[in-house]
């Protein structure tokens, strides 16, 4: 890269920094390729310099984004140029005997977040979910497609949305996995090294979204600021059993690794109904000019090889 004009660092506020997500964008952030990664992959083209970016991140320690006062002091303290929202109530099936702590965090705190960041001046990027939609479109979703969330988590997602302000980015993805942070390809692996097999739904299709490479599309999205709704996800379509076979695959399974189930026989039955096909078109931002996310079994190949290098490194 050549010499960079000399300019002030972007500021960043990153909510939920101690997720699978939160540490990866932290280290994406400051120029470190996090695990899991692909370090060519540079959606605007640009690498990310060692000074570009000044990033705070805040955990639920550091701050509990359901006290409106106390997250409008933060925000107006810290004065970012851009907030990135990362934190949210995930737990699908807990949320159905759980609304209330469900809506405070991912529809109250993001209201907040909106309202914060305009009295500051500051852009908001805030992520969304593909439980948006109620699955019986019959082809990929696209941003302006009609939702009609089928659970308390899509449905507190969907009011998040609805509460921020035009300008705002909203990032909706899904199946998020990454190296660090728990997710079920980490239960996959467990399963596979220790010589069991697995049972996977082949009636539930959507989207993987590794970590690292959707932090590397915040960067993207923190230059852009471009607001409105973006489906960002990596390529391709697949099933959680389709996941669960080709994982099996790159650790060496056999075929009998992965069997496949229909939803309706998973005991007990999950107290949330997931959309039976939730799969995020990412037409629109290739349209923009950036680069598709990369197919999504690269993604898995590479979060399953540097989880292997993690694990050797930790004993």
């Amino acid at each position: 890269m050549g010499e960079r004009p000399l300019t002030k660092p972007t500021r960043v506020l990153v909510t939920g920094a101690a997720g699978q997500v939160g540490v990866d964008v932290l280290d994406t952030f400051r120029g470190v390729a996090p695990l899991g990664a692909d370090p060519s992959y540079e959606p605007d083209r640009a690498g990310v310099a060692d000074d570009e970016f000044d990033v705070l991140g805040l955990t639920h320690h550091d701050l509990d984004l359901t006290d409106r006062d106390a997250t409008t002091r933060a925000v107006a303290l810290t004065r970012p140029d851009v907030i990135i929202n990362l934190a949210a109530y995930t737990q699908v099936d807990r949320a159905e005997t759980d609304a209330g702590a469900c809506y405070a965090v991912n529809t109250g705190a993001t209201e907040t977040l909106s309202l914060a960041a305009h009295e500051v001046g500051a852009h908001l990027i805030t992520i969304s979910t593909d439980y948006v939609f109620d699955g019986t479109k019959g082809s990929a979703y696209v941003e302006n497609d009609a939702t009609n969330p089928l659970n308390v988590y899509g449905a507190s997602k969907r009011a998040g949305e609805l509460l921020c302000a035009s300008d705002d980015t909203i990032v909706r993805t899904s199946w998020v996995m990454g190296v660090r942070g728990k997710n079920v390809l980490h239960a996959i692996a467990q399963r596979a090294a220790s010589g069991e097999t697995v049972r996977f739904v082949n009636d539930q299709t959507g989207t993987v979204t590794l970590a690292s490479d959707l932090a590397r599309a915040l960067v993207t999205l923190t230059r852009a600021r471009p607001g409105g709704i973006w489906h960002v996800a990596n390529s391709g379509t697949t099933t959680w059993f389709e996941v669960a076979a080709f994982a099996g695959s790159v650790l060496g399974r056999g075929d009998d690794f992965a069997t496949a189930i229909s939803t309706s026989d998973l005991e007990p039955a999950p107290l949330a109904t997931r959309p039976f096909r939730s799969d995020l078109s990412t037409q629109k931002w290739v349209e923009a000019g950036w680069l598709a996310l990369p197919e999504w079994r690269d993604g898995v190949t590479r979060l399953l090889r540097d989880r292997a290098l993690r694990t050797e490194v930790s004993t």
